[in-house]
């Protein structure tokens, strides 16, 4: 499968996030196109990691079928033919469609991540350890890192350009919404998370926590978007080696962030972009702890053809 760090198709680009670029297919569709760019500490690194802009479209393609008949979402195809059979100007790009583009439908996004946790991890951990909060906001005492949250907790966040997005309250995502939008936004985010977490760990896989995107079409109806559920947007835990106290390995881009930080911590990279070239050793194992990834959870290697 040939390596993407950038797309080049016969649409209109209208957007380019540090993974994915944006095409306009006409006022109803869009065309999203997962590149192999990796960012870890919001930097984009120079080498892409093989496979994985195919493993995060496919994954969230997986769950999409997964969640037919309990939420409605953007995704129209994610196969290539079909979505050539559909948009015939992309007739000739297969090969940069394959395995790695999802034709979708078009809506206005929320400007709120909504976050779920249902394990103490991550930012909510080091806020937590700091001063007993999330988004300010008072937690139980005595809670441990990778803890399990029961119920999960609601942790909406804004959406930043560049930079981290931050931890808000929701109240303060009423403010933003209104109180009807979030309490839809809320209730969409705890139906598929609970679907998600059961259906995973079936598979011996803990998803600690995750991040839902929503949008509203034109007709006024309110669908999920963007990635759903992937190691990019969500922390997967292999359930076997589960102990609450320690952070837990995950199947994401670990190597290529422990990696970072031995060269930050040795004063080689002040973490800032450019990053340090990565040696082939961690490209690869990033690539296949994406692969693992996606073996895990829907029972099948990564195919394309």
């Amino acid at each position: 499968m040939m390596l993407m760090t950038t797309s080049d198709l016969p649409l209109k680009r209208i957007a380019r996030g540090k993974v994915r670029d944006v095409y306009e297919v006409d006022a109803d569709r869009l065309l999203l196109v997962a590149t192999d760019r990796v960012s870890a500490y919001d930097v984009v690194m120079a080498e892409p990691i093989p496979m994985k802009g195919a493993v995060l479209t496919q994954v969230s393609a997986w769950w999409f079928r997964q969640l037919e008949g309990l939420v409605r979402h953007h995704m129209i195809s994610a196969e290539a033919d079909d979505i050539i059979a559909r948009v015939p100007a992309l007739a000739g790009h297969r090969e940069a469609l394959l395995g790695r583009a999802m034709l979708c439908r078009r809506g206005t996004v929320f400007p709120i991540e909504c976050v779920i946790r249902g394990y103490l991890s991550g930012s909510a951990w080091r806020e937590y350890a700091t001063s007993g909060t999330l988004a300010g906001e008072k937690l139980p005492a005595g809670l441990q890192e990778s803890g399990r949250l029961d119920p999960p907790i609601f942790s909406p966040a804004t959406k930043a350009e560049s930079g981290h997005d931050e931890n808000i309250t929701v109240g303060r995502m009423r403010e933003i919404l209104g109180a009807d939008v979030t309490a839809e936004l809320e209730r969409l985010t705890r139906l598929v998370y609970t679907k998600g977490r059961d259906v995973a760990a079936a598979r011996g896989i803990i998803i600690a926590d995750t991040k839902f995107e929503f949008g509203r079409t034109k007709a006024g109806e309110i669908i999920l978007i963007d990635e759903v559920m992937t190691p990019d947007s969500s922390r997967f835990w292999p359930a076997d080696g589960y102990q609450p106290g320690r952070p837990q390995p995950s199947f994401d881009k670990q190597p290529l962030r422990d990696w970072l930080d031995v060269e930050r911590h040795a004063g080689r990279w002040n973490g800032d972009a450019p990053a340090p070239k990565l040696p082939p050793e961690v490209v690869d194992a990033t690539s296949k702890r994406y692969l693992e990834a996606y073996r895990r959870l829907t029972g099948d290697a990564l195919g394309l053809a």
